[in-house]
């Protein structure tokens, strides 16, 4: 009986009635989508530290060793190159990832990236550093589609196995014994999922608020008819029944089309470049268990926000019919978030990722519910001061429902609280200004003047003009300012192997790692931004259309005593705007405040025009929005006789 009642409910609202319906379908296949996309981000590294964890080998520590592992960069047309030497202690050693079979002394296997550029490139550029090339590396061995990895067979007494090289990750690893070669999780990979995780934070918090939004949509029309059914002797049981049906419904077609989006949208996400390249799809993929919970949390979510929302018709149908002004909503809400920023101090603190994404997203929600409280304030405020019709509409409407004003601006103001955290943390770039390039090679005490003769040789042979000096324990080999990528990389070539364990690096070489590192935190700033707008944006679209059409008789009556469509659509924007100035300042100041104990300078100008396009990029946004809607509202105030739900 209920769901029989909730479908004629759904189909018997009126072509206004069912576009309602179809708002918060779109508004939960928009949270949806995002939302896989911003746990999936999570599961994308951790698969990616997977492949790479037997790049980092663990000591066999007593247990018997079946080989010899050492790692290194090498370089190439300004992209790096992952070098592993390894040698076999036992004729049984396992296959390393992605080969058939464990490399013999001497031979080389690519990734297909480092097989085509050793293909297209003259070989002493690059393909003469590996001169015996047996095969090219399958995906298991590789982090993404255009990693460049080259993994070489030793002999266990090979100088590059016995020579000591640098302990520092960035230079490489140390030759180490290994039982296996499963390998950990490198720092690079830890660092990234570290910086995913409170990425995913400031994306998911966004979107369970939009989702639980999604759920209050046409809340007014809503309303009204349920609370008739409880006047003409409905049951609270079957009201919540009825509620919940209509929720779920929607919801679950809005998660399903939402799923769908994400699987369409995966070839554009996995182009998205990070950590060096792009991404293989099924990364980015979370599986069918995720997706499953997803398609059931969803529909619960919005379910659960919908009967939320239902005490006043519960409680008091003929309080909602005859649409009084709800009971004043509580200073607690205020309490809440200043005993949220008082747990901000322990970011700095050196806790774990998970504490401070706790806190972080903790502070993001109870901006939230201090929201509605600002609002109702703020109309107050207005309405004191009102001095014009549309200014005293808009002040009133505020005051009458808070929540439904809060709902249209929230994802905005939200989106404030991102880009003021991010807008702190933003890294600022590397100022050196490099000259000529110049190759500098580490060499063992005592050693330099025959490295730096058998330097010059090479890069003679390899028709190189160079200028080789050296100190202490460095060889330097000066290229001069009119060598190009390509007389760069032939002189790598050229002194490849000169001293087992090292490779000639230039200046920049020395910064790739901190050079990428900083363009993948302004990459993924662009990406939770983005997130972050589109879901505003479609937020302030949606439910300002939503709210018209709860709204529309007061609208069409208003009309008919005479008022103004250009008042009527100034007090709407008013009610919009006001909120916004007010709650958007607060969000980004609060953002800021979480992003203090984790920033290691003042805000550089990467963060001040990344804050100010934001601001600018909020407002445009939530202007544009309700321009959108304004068709609408001219469309529901020609109505000569409206009539209700």
């Amino acid at each position: 009986m209920n769901l029989d009642l909730t479908w004629r409910l759904l189909k018997g609202g009126g072509r206004r009635g069912l576009l309602g319906t179809w708002l918060t379908l779109a508004a939960v296949a928009v949270s949806t989508a995002l939302l896989l996309f911003a746990v999936a981000a999570n599961f994308a590294f951790a698969a990616r530290a997977d492949r790479g964890a037997w790049r980092t080998p663990v000591p066999a520590e007593g247990r018997p060793a079946v080989a010899v592992e050492a790692a290194r960069f090498d370089f190439v047309r300004d992209r790096a190159i992952t070098v592993v030497d390894l040698a076999a202690l036992d004729p049984a050693a396992p296959a390393p990832p992605g080969m058939p079979r464990f490399p013999k002394p001497g031979e080389t296997w690519l990734s297909p990236a480092l097989a085509e550029l050793a293909r297209t490139l003259p070989a002493g550029e690059l393909a003469a550093r590996w001169p015996r090339q047996a095969g090219v590396l399958g995906d298991a061995a590789l982090v993404h589609p255009d990693e460049l990895v080259a993994v070489v067979g030793r002999a266990p007494d090979d100088p590059e196995m016995t020579a000591a090289r640098s302990e520092d990750w960035i230079a490489g690893r140390p030759p180490t014994k290994v039982a296996d070669l499963r390998g950990r999780t490198s720092e690079d990979s830890e660092a990234y999922q570290v910086l995913t995780l409170i990425a995913s934070v400031l994306m998911v918090v966004p979107l369970l608020v939009f989702g639980g939004a999604a759920a209050r949509l046409t809340v007014a029309r809503r309303d009204q008819r349920l609370a008739a059914l409880r006047l003409v002797g409905a049951t609270p049981g079957q009201v919540v029944g009825m509620t919940v049906a209509e929720a779920v419904i929607v919801a679950f077609a809005g998660a399903v089309a939402g799923v769908a989006a994400y699987a369409l949208a995966l070839p554009l996400l996995a182009r998205i470049p990070m950590a060096g390249g792009p991404w293989y799809a099924g990364d980015l993929w979370p599986g069918l268990l995720v997706v499953a919970g997803t398609l059931v949390a969803v529909p619960l979510l919005v379910g659960l926000s919908a009967v939320a929302g239902l005490r006043r018709v519960v409680v008091s149908p003929l309080g909602v019919a005859k649409r009084e002004t709800p009971p004043a909503l509580r200073f607690v809400r205020v309490l809440a978030l200043l005993a949220a920023l008082a747990a901000v101090p322990v970011l700095g603190m050196g806790v774990s990722a998970g504490v401070i994404a706790a806190v972080i997203a903790l502070a993001f929600l109870c901006v939230n519910l201090v929201g509605p409280w600002v609002v109702a304030l703020v109309g107050r405020i207005a309405a004191a001061t009102a001095r014009r019709p549309a200014r005293l509409l808009a002040a009133r409407r505020l005051i009458d429902d808070p929540r439904s004003a809060w709902r249209t601006v929230s994802g905005v103001a939200l989106t404030g609280f991102v880009a003021g955290f991010i807008g702190l943390l933003s890294p600022g770039v590397f100022s050196g200004d490099e000259g000529p390039p110049q190759l500098r090679l580490a060499v063992p005490a005592g050693q330099t003047a025959e490295v730096a003769g058998q330097a010059r040789e090479r890069l003679e042979r390899a028709g190189v003009t160079a200028t080789v000096a050296e100190s202490k324990k460095t060889v330097v080999a000066a290229l001069g300012s009119s060598a190009d990528a390509a007389g760069v990389d032939r002189a790598r070539t050229a002194l490849a192997g000169l001293v087992p364990g090292h490779t000639a690096s230039t200046e920049a070489d020395d910064q790739r790692f901190g050079t990428q590192i900083l363009a993948d935190v302004r990459v993924g700033t662009v990406v939770v931004l983005a997130v972050s707008f589109l879901v505003a944006i479609a937020s302030a679209g949606i439910t300002a259309a939503s709210s018209i059409l709860d709204r529309r008789q007061t609208y069409a009556l208003l009309r008919l005593a005479g008022t103004p469509l250009e008042v009527l659509d100034r007090a709407r924007r008013t009610e919009t705007l006001l909120p916004l100035a007010v709650m958007g300042g607060g969000a980004i100041a609060v953002g800021m405040i979480c992003a203090v104990p984790l920033m290691m300078g003042a805000m550089n100008a990467t963060g001040a025009i990344t804050l100010l396009a934001c601001v600018v990029l909020g407002f445009g946004g939530v202007a544009g929005a309700g321009a959108l809607s304004r068709p609408l509202l001219r469309s529901v105030t020609a109505d000569p006789a409206p009539r209700p739900d």
